[in-house]
């Protein structure tokens, strides 16, 4: 038998979310233009919906509001589940401009690969509105299929979704990178023996670039000595830059990630599965001449 789902509405987990930004019932009322009371009724209709108490109670007045376990648990959430109840409203909204072309990549992409591609495009076709978003690449295949107005997508393909065409990229291999005065700062190249030896930096869990290291790392039966994990590749090198440890991430094509932070490159001798990245359009934009042209701009930046 399937699990019910509790009533929540959106202006139940608002009233949350607020009360949590704001860490005050008076405030939030004020934000959301409610009486303390009908904010305080909003989170106990949601809290009475999923049995928990998100919040702790204290009697009196009391100007800051803590979250108990629970509700620090479900804002995480909540917090997603408003921005995906926005894009619902939106799904069907007309286009604001009639030449709007919306574009989606990882924040690594988009900063150091795409923007000179936009420029370029810009100068050529100014008659074009561009809306550009940075998501996680789990994220970016939901925006492609869910949003019929985001056309492009960036990201290292997990899978091939009917609708989409596939474009390939780049391919990128890995480097090892340290901070400037490390013993390795000007070594030629440095293995992954050694290198399971130091306090390591690696992406999240379950991304692509973390699979891809650890299972060269496993199959050398070496055992890394993770310390701590990131979202992405300019976090990593700030985290380095700071002196937590060394990572392994995607060589840089252009000095540009590297920019105002002190830290090495340094070849790595064993060989890691290269980043295979790809651009997904959808199918029904392949036509569009303002899309094809933005698509050739950056598949022309794909050294």
């Amino acid at each position: 038998m399937s699990r019910s789902v509790p009533a929540l509405s959106t202006e139940q987990v608002a009233a949350f979310v607020e009360l949590a930004r704001h860490g005050s019932l008076q405030q939030a009322s004020q934000a959301l233009h409610l009486s303390a009371e009908g904010l305080r009724g909003r989170i106990l209709a949601l809290e009475t919906s999923l049995g928990i108490a998100l919040y702790e109670k204290a009697r009196g007045r009391r100007e800051e509001v803590a979250l108990t376990a629970p509700g620090r648990q479900f804002l995480q959430k909540a917090v997603r589940f408003l921005d995906q109840a926005h894009e619902l409203t939106r799904l069907f909204e007309p286009r604001s401009h009639p030449n709007e072309i919306q574009l989606v990549a990882s924040h690594y992409l988009m900063a150091y690969v795409i923007t000179d591609a936009v420029r370029e495009f810009r100068e050529q076709h100014p008659e074009y509105l561009l809306r550009l978003s940075t998501r996680a690449e789990a994220q970016i295949f939901a925006m492609l299929l869910g949003e019929p107005h985001c056309v492009i997508g960036a990201c290292t393909p997990t899978d091939f979704p009917r609708g989409l065409r596939h474009h390939p990229w780049r391919t990128v291999g890995w480097s090892l990178v340290v901070p400037h005065g490390h013993r390795w700062a000007e070594a030629r190249t440095v293995s992954l023996t050694d290198i399971a030896c130091e306090p390591l930096i690696v992406f999240e869990r379950g991304s692509i670039g973390r699979l891809h290291v650890l299972e060269t790392f496993f199959s050398l039966g070496l055992q890394p000595a993770i310390r701590m994990e990131a979202t992405s590749t300019p976090l990593i090198l700030s985290m380095v830059d700071a002196g937590l440890g060394v990572s392994i991430v995607p060589t840089p094509s252009t000095p540009a990630p590297l920019r105002g932070l002190d830290v090495a490159v340094v070849p790595i001798s064993e060989p890691i599965r290269p980043i295979e990245t790809g651009l997904f359009l959808r199918a029904e934009w392949q036509d569009d001449p303002g899309v094809k042209a933005l698509l050739d701009t950056i598949l022309a930046r794909g050294a």
